[in-house]
């Protein structure tokens, strides 16, 4: 190849990888190969971006990352108005392409961060050296070094800890929280660009691989920015159910058999050689996708029962795919009499030859007992599959009953008979192969792959007692006191007689809560987890729903579960549980179990972050307390969502921080939105996430945090009063706070990214109350102003240490020595690392009314007395100085979010205020197609948009890029 003419154009056209090493900090570690991995997908995407529009939008998309780099080093605003002119200059396709570009290079940076951090794994496998980072001791929990810990450092037993390892549970409940905006389409894509990358840099790769593997990642690279990004049609609850179980047949259905043997491998590295039961009830998997109907009317029984069979189907598929590879494995002879004994009596019944199968289709011989054995327990999951599917697509099936498995035992019972005569005969080895992962999926996934969990407001329930009683004349349900509401349920549930005939007069909203009833009834019981009631504040709202299961004859009736969730509710909720325990019919009901639900978001969204993480850091203590007292075991069920302000945060810090005896060997967590995809989207990240629920569940119990001390609490006491007081002051008592919010952020225009099937307020006019979590937090997380995760915090602090300043001592002395504590303050400079005031005051100049503007100012003055406060807490001179590489990562990015940042709020003020007058130079964009319009193409995608053209895009666009740069949507 000739070298390349000295031309300016062409030396500028290089400097973006220059500005990204610039960027950088140096290495962080020998093993750091972040700036290298990034450069090479920057590199080969604008490569992309060139070729397809052409060497000007290329140069655009370079001048635009310079000045915004510019404004990262300098921080001078003046820098985002050249950069937003630059940006409303350009056209409509122009600039929907450089929104998707910067939003693509965002995701490809996320790609090779996920690189960088399996590499240093790896790294650290070999070299078991030191390792600081977000993986690393405080926050990772690697199994064996955990069990080594225990054993170790902890002076436990060996067999202590395999006892509680496999007496624990933790299970895993999916949730299609609305948070998950990127498409599976591009998902797919995504794993395939981390493959090639991974490849690319593995140690004895060819000259000739190297070529393949560069071509294939530019392959992805392309299709995944030639995918349109944004979805044109809100998903339904089947379609959120289906992307839920795909990470099943992808990385779970295998990972799980894999990691229970590196926990085998674990425990034989401290000295027990057994292995872990097949049936230990360690990993369990949930989901809400079908089953959550609490403000989502398009959550009908319907929906239930198709996601019930849909589920049965896809997990009689997956085990269907691969019992002849275990037909093929146990080729043996050798067997015990019982196995003989039973193969005889099969194969005098299985006469024909079955030419539907690939494999095995002719009559097996009986000098094969294990295949004969097998053989019938694939006809069974033939059939199993068969009959599902029927269902799901008639609503009547012809495959008989007897001719399938109905429940687990019965599946796993020929499984075992195989186990014990291969040990028997001395074939141990080869019974703990692949028949011992078979078994051990057949008891984590069951016969319904996960559980489903239904879940409803308490006012619904109300609404249609109060339906019966005003039907059966006695008065109206809704109106009776508490305690006149408990003694007519109690009556009858401990009596006999039916509650209401059919002739019961029924709005579509009570047929509809008394047809999910019945569709619980009519579905086999093992496809159902919990019935969970969000908005509980009573023992009746419990007791209703047990006489709803009864009358509704639900054979298994589902374990019961109050959720909690506004501050006052949480603060209730002991009394509430304790009041509901000491009914005799319940406790006798229970049988000395009870979950209890506690949600994290809505009680932020009422308090803020602090005043939330306190209260249900003292309610869990509590409702333990008032467990004990009546002898129950309570299982505490954490939903937490994916951003801070939602109580997401690293798995391991966050189990460690809970409070001592809380968790006891049963954990229940809600996975939700992207962290689906972040927690499972790969077979390592899916290893890794087991690993670290397992092992931090273990750990908490075996060796619990430190419980605060008295002063610790009467501090952080006062300090969530002072700003609880200053969060609602602002968020609920300013008159025109919402006024504010609505125009400084996107909040109105996040309906249209279509991510999930709930709508975003649970009453259509109402203001902060009625708006969903998610997008509260959503709307702060795209203007970098994080507001609902730090408001509060600043007063708390300076009221306490402006009291006292000892007290800044003592909140030092918390930070060091309390891991809740910690793990809060640690989450806050994290959030704060993300932020932007600056950009925040764009949006403000932009989009805000002039006579708000001084309360936003004021807000910012506050946002930067609060970091001040914290980084002193802290012992921090500057954020993240005990975290390189979370810093050089925020580093890498921040110019591409910026560049989308000042894009979109300058897209909000032309879709707002038609007359901003705009000058747009001539389009850059070619296509390779010349002879169409450029870039009219894309415009074209969205025909119905009612904002000028190109707009809805460009603004959908840069709230993706946005949520994939700060890696959180809501």
């Amino acid at each position: 190849m000739a070298a390349p003419p000295a031309n300016p154009k062409l030396e500028k056209l290089c400097s973006m990888d220059a500005q990204l090493r610039l960027l950088a900090p140096r290495k962080v570690s020998e093993d750091d190969k972040l700036v290298e991995y990034d450069a090479l997908l920057l590199d080969r995407f604008l490569d992309i971006l060139q070729s397809l529009h052409g060497e000007e939008i290329r140069e655009t998309a370079q001048e635009l990352y310079e000045h915004a780099a510019e404004y990262g080093r300098t921080r001078d605003p003046q820098k985002l108005e050249e950069l937003g002119n630059m940006l409303t200059s350009l056209d409509a396709g122009d600039s929907i392409v450089v929104a998707k570009s910067f939003s693509h290079m965002l995701n490809l940076s996320n790609l090779a961060e996920e690189v960088q951090i399996a590499h240093r794994r790896r790294i650290k496998k070999l070299k078991r050296g030191d390792f600081a980072d977000e993986s690393s001791a405080i926050t990772e929990s690697d199994i064996e070094e955990t069990l080594r810990r225990l054993v170790v450092d902890l002076k436990k037993s060996p067999e202590e800890v395999f006892d509680a390892l496999k007496n624990q549970t933790v299970d895993l409940v999916f949730t299609a929280h609305p948070t998950q905006s990127v498409r599976r389409s591009l998902l797919q894509k995504h794993g395939r660009i981390r493959d090639c990358l991974t490849q690319l840099y593995a140690k004895d790769i060819t000259p000739d691989d190297k070529h393949e593997l560069d071509e294939a990642l530019q392959r992805e690279i392309q299709a995944a920015f030639r995918t349109d990004e944004i979805r044109r049609t809100p998903p339904t609850p089947q379609d959120e159910m289906r992307a839920g179980m795909s990470y099943f047949h992808e990385t779970i259905w295998k990972g799980v058999p894999k990691f229970l043997r590196r926990v085998d491998t674990a425990l034989k590295n401290i000295g027990i050689h057994e292995r872990v039961p097949y049936n230990a009830p360690i990993i369990q998997f949930s989901s809400w996708m079908g089953g959550d109907r609490d403000g989502n009317p398009r959550v009908t029984p319907e929906v239930t029962r198709d996601v019930c069979l849909l589920a049965r189907m896809m997990a009689a598929n997956l085990y269907f795919s691969q019992i002849e590879d275990l037909m093929f494995e146990l080729s043996m002879w050798r067997c015990s009499d019982e196995l003989r004994a039973r193969a005889d009596e099969l194969h005098r019944y299985s006469k024909r030859d079955a030419k539907h199968y690939i494999e095995f289709w002719k009559q097996i011989p009986p000098n094969e007992p294990y295949r004969v054995i097998l053989a019938d327990v694939r006809d069974k999951l033939y059939n199993t599959r068969e009959r599902s599917r029927q269902l799901l697509a008639n609503g009547v099936s012809d495959a008989p009953e007897e001719a399938t498995f109905t429940n687990v035992d019965q599946f796993l019972e020929p499984l075992e008979l195989c186990y014990r005569s291969l040990c028997a005969c001395g074939d141990g080895p080869i019974a703990d192969g692949s028949l011992l992962d078979f078994m051990r999926q057949v008891s984590t996934f069951g016969l319904s792959l996960v559980r489903l969990d239904i879940r409803q407001e308490s006012d619904r329930h109300t609404d249609v007692m109060d339906a019966i009683t005003i039907h059966l004349g006695i008065g109206s349900y809704r109106e009776w006191p508490e305690e006149r509401r408990q003694e007519w349920l109690l009556s009858e549930l401990r009596g006999k007689r039916p509650l209401f005939g059919p002739d019961l007069p029924k709005t579509d909203e009570i047929a509809d809560v008394l047809d999910t009833f019945h569709v619980i009834s009519e579905l086999p019981s093992d496809s159902f987890g919990a019935y969970i009631i969000s908005m509980a504040t009573a023992p009746s709202d419990v007791l209703v729903v047990e006489l709803l299961q009864r009358e509704c004859r639900i054979k298994k009736p589902l374990r019961v579960v109050p959720l909690f969730e506004k501050l006052a509710d949480l603060e209730a909720s002991p009394a509430a549980v304790a009041r509901l325990f000491s009914i005799d019919w319940y406790r006798n009901r229970i049988d000395g179990k009870q979950e209890v639900m506690i949600g994290y978001s809505d009680s932020g969204k009422d308090a803020g972050r602090l005043s939330a993480a306190w209260q249900l850091y003292k309610v869990q203590e509590e409702l333990v307390k008032v467990a004990k007292q009546f002898g129950v075991k309570l299982t505490m069920f954490h939903g937490r969502g994916g951003t801070v302000g939602r109580g997401g945060g690293p798995t391991h810090l966050a189990i460690l921080s809970q409070p001592p005896d809380t968790i006891h060997g049963s954990l229940r967590v809600t996975v939700q939105g992207e962290v689906i995809e972040q927690s499972f989207g790969e077979e390592h990240l899916c290893f890794r996430t087991l690993q670290r629920y397992t092992a931090a569940t273990l750990e908490h119990g075996m060796h619990p945090p430190i419980s605060p001390k008295p002063e610790w609490r009467a501090l952080l006491d006062e300090m969530a009063v002072v700003a609880t007081q200053e969060y609602r002051s602002i968020v609920f008592k300013e008159p025109r706070f919402v006024e504010y919010f609505r125009l400084a952020t996107p909040e109105l225009e996040y309906g249209r990214m279509n991510i999930g099937s709930r709508p975003s307020k649970r009453k259509p006019s109402g203001g902060i109350e009625s708006l969903r979590a998610i997008p509260w937090i959503f709307a702060w997380t795209q203007t970098r102003f994080h507001l609902p995760v730090w408001l509060g915090f600043g007063d708390a602090f300076k009221h306490v240490t402006e009291k006292d300043i000892r007290n800044l001592h003592m909140l030092k002395e918390m930070y060091n020595m309390w891991p809740f504590f910690r793990v809060t303050i640690d989450l806050l400079e994290m959030v704060f690392a993300k932020g932007d005031p600056r950009i925040a005051a764009l949006y403000d100049k932009l989009l805000v009314s002039e006579d708000l503007q001084p309360f936003g100012g004021s807000l910012r003055t506050n946002y930067e007395e609060t970091k001040r406060l914290l980084l002193e807490v802290a012992g921090h001179k500057d954020l993240l100085e005990g975290d390189p590489y979370l810093r050089q990562r925020l580093r890498l990015r921040d110019a591409n979010i910026t560049t989308l940042n000042v894009l979109q709020a300058y897209t909000l003020r032309r879709i707002r205020d038609p007359d901003y007058h705009v000058t747009v130079r001539p389009h850059l964009c070619r296509e390779i197609m010349e002879s169409n319009k450029p870039a009219a193409e894309l415009v074209k995608l969205n025909p119905t948009s009612e904002y000028a053209p190109g707009l809805e895009d460009t603004l959908i666009l840069t709230m993706k890029g946005i949520a994939a740069g700060m890696q959180n949507t809501g």
